[in-house]
C-alpha cells in the first residue's frame, strides 16, 4: 500500500491524444498574468485589513511577506522550467514526492484558487458598489455578504445584516466567459488591463505622497512583532503578513500555463521572476505612500482603502480615478486565478483524481466544462463570506503549495542534480530555508479558526482521495 501511495508520475506526463493544450502564449503574456495576478486585491483593498492589525508596521509585513514569496517564486521558477506541464505544485508533488502528497497539495491548490477567486470578486465589488449606488441606486443588501453576530439563546446564528454580493457573482461569470472564448485571447485583454492597473498605482503615489507626514508612523508597531490577541482577533506584525501574504502571490498562477507556453524553458522563468521583482517595487511605493498619508486608524476600517485615502486628503477626483482603474482592472486578478485554478482541476481530471470527463476540451482548446464549474463554486462563496476570511483561508492553501514546491526543488538537486535545467534557483539551501520556514511561521500567524478549517478542509479531501481518487488515478 505505501508504494502505491507514493507511486510517481514521468517528468513529463503523458498525455492521452485531445488532452493536451494548445501553445500560445510567450513571455510578454506571462509577465502580464503575473503582475496581473498579484498586483489586485492585496494592494486595493487588503491593506486596511492590514494597517488594523499591525498599525503602520503593515510596511514591515508586506516586507517579510514579500522575501518569503520571492524565495519561493525561484524555487517555482526552476520546477516550472523542469517539468514544463499543467498543474504547477500539484504536478511537482506527484512527479518528485509521490501520489499522496500530489493529492493534497492538489487539494489544498483547489482551495486556495477558489478562495482567491472569490476574495477578488469581493475586492472588486467593494470599489464597483459605491459607484453603482452613485449611479443607479444600487440596494445596499445586494452588495454584501450576510454580516454575523454571535448566538441567540437557542444557540442558532444571528444575521446581523442579511444580504448577497450580487456584483462579486456577476464579475465571476465575465470572466467565465472570457476563458471559455479563448486562452490567448484573454491574455490579450488581461496585458492591457495590466497597463490600466499600474497606471491608477503611479497616479495615488504621485497624488498622495505629497501628503507624507512622518507622525502617522508613530507608534509604528503598536500591536508588537509576533501573532497575538483572542481567536479571531489576532494582532501583530506576523498576524498582518499571514493576511497579506495574499498580496503577493499570483507567480505560481504562471506554472500552471506551462502547457500552453511556446518556449517553456525561457519564458517560465522570465514570466515568474519579473513578474515577481515589478510588484515589490510597486508594493513598496504605495505601501509607505499609503500609511504615511493617512493614520492607521483611519484607514484599517475601509472597503477601499487606496481611494478612501485620497478622498480623505482632498483630492476626490484621483479618488474616482483609482475607483474605476480598479472596477476595470481588478478582474485581471481573478482571471489569472480563475485561469490558474481550471487548469488544476484540469489536470486533477486528466490524471484520473477526478472525473475524466471534467478534463474535455472546447473547440477552442479551453477546459469548458471545468470553467464553468469553477464558476459556480466560487461565486456562492464570493456571494455569502466577507473577504477577510476569504483571504486567511486561501493563504493556508497556498503556504502548503509553496512548501511542497521548494521541497521538490531541495529533492531534485540531490536527486538529479545533472538535470536539465534552463533557470537555476541561486543558493538553493539558503532560499529553501526561507521559504519553507517562512511559509510554516506564516500559518503558525493565521487566525486559529483559518487553521481549523484548513485541517477540516485536508480530512474531507483524504477521505475523497481514498475512496475514490487512488482507484482511479492513471499513473504515466
Amino acid at each position: 500500500m505505501t508504494d502505491s501511495l507514493l507511486r510517481r508520475k514521468d517528468i513529463v506526463p503523458k498525455q492521452a491524444e485531445g488532452q493536451g493544450l494548445a501553445r500560445t502564449l510567450s513571455w510578454p503574456h506571462l509577465v502580464a498574468l503575473g503582475v496581473g495576478a498579484i498586483v489586485g486585491t492585496g494592494i486595493l483593498t487588503l491593506i486596511g485589513v492590514g494597517a488594523a492589525k499591525a498599525g503602520p508596521a503593515v510596511i514591515l509585513s508586506f516586507a517579510i511577506a514579500g522575501l518569503i514569496c520571492i524565495c519561493a517564486a525561484l524555487a517555482y521558477a526552476e520546477m516550472a522550467t523542469m517539468i514544463p506541464a499543467s498543474g504547477s505544485a500539484y504536478t511537482y508533488s506527484y512527479v518528485v514526492i509521490g501520489e499522496l502528497v500530489a493529492w493534497v497539495i492538489g487539494w489544498s491548490l483547489i482551495l486556495e484558487y477558489s478562495l482567491v477567486v472569490s476574495t477578488v470578486a469581493v475586492g472588486w465589488s467593494g470599489y464597483a458598489s459605491p459607484l453603482l449606488k452613485s449611479w443607479m441606486s444600487f440596494p445596499d443588501w445586494l452588495t454584501h455578504a450576510p454580516v454575523l453576530a454571535g448566538h441567540l439563546s437557542d444557540g442558532t446564528l444571528a444575521v446581523a445584516r442579511a444580504g448577497i454580493n450580487l456584483p462579486a457573482v456577476f464579475i465571476i461569470f465575465v470572466v467565465a466567459g472570457l476563458l471559455i472564448a479563448g486562452t490567448r485571447e484573454s491574455a490579450t485583454l488581461n496585458a492591457t488591463l495590466v497597463l490600466v492597473k499600474i497606471a491608477a498605482l503611479i497616479v495615488f503615489v504621485v497624488v498622495a505622497l505629497p501628503h507624507f507626514d512622518a507622525a502617522n508612523l508613530d507608534p509604528f508597531m503598536p500591536n508588537g512583532f509576533p501573532k497575538s490577541g483572542l481567536p479571531g482577533q489576532e494582532v501583530g506584525v506576523m498576524a498582518a503578513a499571514a493576511i497579506i501574504f495574499f498580496a503577493f502571490y499570483g507567480f505560481d498562477a504562471i506554472a500552471t500555463a506551462a502547457e500552453e507556453t511556446k518556449n517553456p524553458g525561457r519564458d517560465l522563468s522570465i514570466g515568474i521572476v519579473g513578474s515577481m521583482l515589478i510588484c515589490v517595487l510597486i508594493y513598496v511605493a504605495v505601501g509607505v505612500t499609503a500609511v504615511g498619508a493617512l493614520n492607521y486608524t483611519r484607514l484599517a476600517g475601509s472597503d477601499e482603502p487606496l481611494a478612501f485615502i485620497l478622498r480623505e486628503i482632498g483630492q476626490p477626483g484621483a479618488a474616482r480615478y483609482l475607483g474605476l482603474s480598479a472596477v476595470i482592472a481588478l478582474p485581471t486578478v481573478i482571471l489569472a486565478f480563475f485561469y490558474g485554478q481550471s487548469r488544476i482541476f484540469f489536470t486533477m481530471a486528466r490524471d484520473g483524481m477526478l472525473p475524466a470527463r471534467l478534463a474535455k476540451l472546447s473547440q477552442r482548446g479551453a477546459p469548458t466544462r471545468i470553467t464553468l464549474f469553477t464558476a459556480i463554486v466560487v461565486s456562492v462563496l464570493a456571494a455569502c463570506i466577507p473577504l477577510d476570511e476569504l483571504a486567511a483561508l486561501a493563504n493556508a492553501g497556498t503556504l502548503a503549495a509553496f512548501t511542497a514546491v521548494t521541497v521538490c526543488m531541495l529533492i531534485m538537486r540531490q536527486r538529479a542534480p545533472d538535470a536539465p535545467r534552463t533557470f537555476r534557483a541561486p543558493l538553493p539551501w539558503l532560499i529553501g530555508v526561507v521559504a519553507i520556514g517562512g511559509c510554516l511561521y506564516l500559518f503558525y500567524s493565521l487566525p486559529a479558526k483559518t487553521q481549523l478549517w484548513f485541517g477540516i478542509w485536508n480530512l474531507a479531501g483524504l477521505a475523497v482521495y481514498f475512496l475514490y481518487a487512488r482507484r482511479n488515478a492513471i499513473v504515466a
